[in-house]
């Protein structure tokens, strides 16, 4: 029987589901050991040029979080139908047009990373380190992309536990190369070896992930002869729109807030909100893995018509979100100077800035996680309309315009209270669509 057609309660939920939070804490480590590593070994101009390529990053993981989402929606309803070779021909599929797009951007990347780099604002000091940092990444994004396929489709597949340890293997390998690559004690190569580090990282989990998927045929996943259905693969990309915009959205309002504090806070503003970024990434990593772990389970009850489940999985997923909401402002609170600390010394003043800039940013946290969570239910409920409204007015128009607006009135403090203005005004709109979409889904 398949794992996902089990009766779940609080406790086999969460048992489930936590192997995939623990995969997205430390998917999200990779891009912070490198941030770990440039700030102490190379220093704070290196670890603003990371921040300066990070959008480049973003955009290579929204494509692939938007096929691992859209597409685990897609065959966790057909799994959920009976019809498990469809699914299987559909991960092929997946794999396929996923690894041509990662080899253009590659191509696109190498070619022009002057060109890109003058886009996303770096200059003087900081061009040099980012041309470097993103060359180094650019030959990996096939890896990139593939790797968000590892956090959905071993949920999927019943597999969540393996999943997490391949993730786990890739975090080890970035972190021991971070230091062997980087390091003058060693091969030195700088801010390129910080690159290669996160871009061998990621092959970790990314090529064993297609490995499995290829030579195991025990499982209820696994790659098929692949069959062409367009209207089957576009309802599976409008399915993951919003992740795609999340992401891009991301990497735009990054691209802002770097812009912004180059001008207000100089080179130090820069250096600040990547350290907030930085932590901010392992904080969302439990909303992003509950609710990557649990979309399989939702899009399998829903395409099964088990309302009962459905209504108690969601409910549990509420709890659960708001529960670690209350944990996370808590931590952000009670160990910001160990936070921040990890990543700029005590006696910079950028430590200040940062420290004034998370507590503000932190208030985000309260609305945040039931954010996340109800786009994603949207998702695997096969609506990617409301989704990517959720997701668009989320983290690019309430965002972008808290950016433009706040900082205009409260100067630096505008900056940190961008996100939780933004968070706030989300979350009035996905209370509203959470309503309203109640009695359609049985929920």
């Amino acid at each position: 029987m398949n794992i996902l057609a089990s009766q779940f309660n609080t406790k086999s939920l969460l048992k489930y589901v936590l192997p995939t939070i623990l995969m997205m804490i430390f998917m999200s480590t990779y891009t912070i050991i490198d941030g770990l590593f440039v700030a102490h070994l190379i220093g704070e101009d290196a670890l603003s040029a990371v921040n300066i390529v990070m959008p480049t990053l973003n955009l290579v993981m929204a494509i692939g979080l938007m096929f691992a989402t859209g597409a685990t929606a897609v065959m966790g309803k057909l799994m959920g139908q009976g019809k498990d070779f469809e699914a299987r021909s559909f991960l092929s599929v997946v794999y396929l047009v996923a690894i041509a797009i990662g080899l253009v951007i590659t191509m696109v990347f190498i070619l022009f990373p002057e060109e890109i780099i003058g886009i996303l604002g770096g200059k003087g000091d900081l061009f040099d380190y980012s041309k470097e940092y993103l060359i180094a990444l650019s030959y990996f994004s096939i890896p990139f992309i593939l790797q968000m396929f590892v956090q959905s489709f071993f949920v999927l597949a019943g597999k969540p536990t393996l999943g997490f340890l391949l993730c786990l293997l890739g975090g080890v390998t970035n972190m021991i190369l971070d230091y062997v690559l980087i390091s003058p004690n060693f091969m030195g190569l700088g801010i390129i070896g910080a690159g290669l580090a996160t871009g061998i990282g990621n092959s970790v989990p990314a090529i064993a992930g297609g490995i499995y998927f290829l030579v195991n045929r025990k499982g209820s996943l696994y790659f098929a002869k692949p069959i062409w259905h367009g209207k089957t693969f576009f309802q599976s990309v409008f399915n993951g729109m919003s992740e795609l915009v999340s992401q891009l959205s991301t990497a735009v309002t990054t691209l802002l807030f770097n812009i912004i504090l180059l001008e207000i806070a100089g080179k130090s503003g820069v250096a600040s909100i990547s350290v907030i970024l930085y932590i901010q990434m392992i904080q969302t990593a439990l909303y992003l893995g509950y609710s990557v772990g649990v979309a399989p389970i939702i899009s399998y009850k829903y395409g099964a018509g088990d309302t009962k489940q459905l209504q108690e999985v969601i409910k549990i997923s509420v709890y659960f979100t708001a529960a670690v909401s209350i944990l996370i402002i808590s931590f952000s609170l009670l160990f910001d100077d160990f936070a921040i600390g990890i990543f700029i010394s005590k006696e910079s003043e950028t430590f200040s800035m940062a420290k004034q800039g998370l507590r503000l940013f932190s208030i985000a946290y309260l609305f945040m996680g039931l954010n996340v969570f109800i786009s994603s239910m949207f998702t695997a409920l096969s609506n990617g309309k409301i989704s990517a409204i959720l997701s668009l007015s989320r983290t690019l128009v309430f965002l972008i315009g808290s950016l433009i607006l706040l900082p205009m009135v409260l100067e630096l403090n505008g900056v940190w209270l961008a996100v939780p203005l933004a968070e706030l005004l989300a979350f009035g709109l996905a209370l509203y669509f959470y309503k309203n979409k109640q009695k359609q889904y049985g929920y």
